[in-house]
């Protein structure tokens, strides 16, 4: 099987995936004991309020039919009017999903030049004090939690210190550039607003260390284990018998193979990343996916909820394919099947 037919047969799969996602969110958001309209409307409105703002919002119309019309607005690109905000929940998704792909691409970059760097050094310094060191640093990674480490950096190197910037994108009095892609970095750069560029990096550093730390740790710890198992394989003790030296053994042989393993942890982190560090977002303020989906949760709106749910499950699909197409790159002697 060639890749061109293997990525059509996982896009085909990832619709059939895409429409259960869907059937099961619509399913448990509507059997649940909850009334949006008369969240958002409050206890004391009128009944006959409440009955007509169902029934303009469609809630009135029995359950088959809702699913009916919110698959055909879907075909049409529509995933419905958030009761929350009154907007498009297209609309919405695309104003908050750009700060979450700045914070979790960031976060994963920390990630990736903190965690296989430390994974290498720890397989070929194994149970020397490298070794500890970076197995501690995993393990404190692993167990520490997000928001735990978000508050202790905020309150040192924030609130004590003042080294780094408070929660929020920029400090208050920076000019912030014209929306172009919603990723401020990215659009100070493109609008030539270097104050704004600098200060939207500098507060991205904080949030960015606190999510790229716990995914370093897996990183590391997977990107050591598989290093040591391929360095016990018979292929490189062929080409250290050839005579190569030990750093074209280990960069050139051994770290390549190793890398399939960490490819599949670097794209399911980068995924879970995408989908939204709630804590994270909250503590420093982030207007990202996790704090729009809290929200629409926690009202009860029941076409961000799934909007919401429907983008997540995307990138979990994409970034499941991505890694395996990667392997492909990474170890030619794998195929498709």
């Amino acid at each position: 099987m060639d890749l061109k037919t293997y990525i059509l047969r996982r896009l085909a799969l990832m619709l059939f995936v895409l429409f259960g996602i869907i059937v099961i969110t619509f399913i448990v958001s509507h059997v649940i004991p909850a009334d949006p309209i008369g969240a958002i409307l409050g206890p004391q409105a009128p009944p006959e309020l409440i009955e007509k703002v169902r029934r303009e919002w469609g809630f009135d119309k029995p359950l088959p039919e809702q699913f009916v019309d919110y698959m055909v607005n879907l075909l049409h690109g529509n995933l419905g009017k958030s009761i929350r905000t009154n907007k498009p929940v297209a609309e919405d998704l695309m104003k908050f999903f750009p700060a979450t792909i700045e914070l979790a691409t960031a976060a994963m970059i920390v990630a990736i030049v903190i965690g296989i760097p430390l994974g290498i050094i720890s397989a070929v310094k194994k149970d020397k004090w490298p070794d500890h060191i970076s197995r501690i640093f995993a393990l404190m990674g692993v167990s520490m939690p997000v928001f735990w480490l978000g508050l202790i950096l905020l309150f040192v190197l924030y609130y004590q210190l003042g080294i780094f910037p408070g929660p929020g994108r920029l400090d208050p009095g920076i000019e912030t550039p014209p929306r172009i892609t919603g990723i401020l970095t990215l659009d100070s750069l493109i609008t030539g607003n270097f104050e704004a560029f600098t200060n939207a990096v500098w507060h991205l550093i904080l949030p960015s260390f606190v999510l790229g730390y716990y995914a370093s740790a897996s990183i590391t710890r997977i990107t050591r284990t598989s290093l040591l198992e391929v360095m016990t394989q018979d292929f490189i003790r062929t080409a250290r018998a050839k005579g190569l030296s030990e750093r074209v053994v280990l960069f050139r042989h051994a770290l390549r193979n190793a890398l399939i393993p960490t490819t599949t942890v670097i794209g399911m982190a980068y995924g879970s990343l995408l989908e939204g560090a709630i804590l994270t977002e909250t503590i420093f303020a982030w207007p990202g996916l996790g704090r729009y989906s809290t929200g629409a949760f926690l009202s009860v709106d029941f076409l961000a909820v799934m909007g919401s749910t429907l983008l997540i499950a995307v990138i979990y699909s994409v970034a499941n394919l991505v890694v395996d197409i990667l392997y492909a790159f990474l170890d030619p002697r794998i195929r498709y099947a």
